[in-house]
């Protein structure tokens, strides 16, 4: 009966912290969400960048797509 109470309780705790965590994720700030905007333009760029690259040496073989 007390190993079953313990298991109880230790389910118990688990369950309230596994609840409780959620609420301790803050919301992103303005600066966060800022940053996470310019990584994405970033990564446009970055993208382009390459199919461009990708098309130079296409052409400088003769490929065309």
């Amino acid at each position: 009966m007390m190993k079953h109470a313990r298991t109880l309780g230790a389910a118990l705790v688990m369950a309230t912290l596994l609840a409780a965590l959620p609420g301790c994720q803050k919301e992103a700030g303005p600066a966060e969400r800022a940053g996470k905007e310019v990584d994405k333009a970033a990564e446009k760029v970055g993208e382009s960048i390459e199919k461009a690259g990708d098309s130079i040496q296409d052409a400088a073989k003769g490929d065309k797509k």
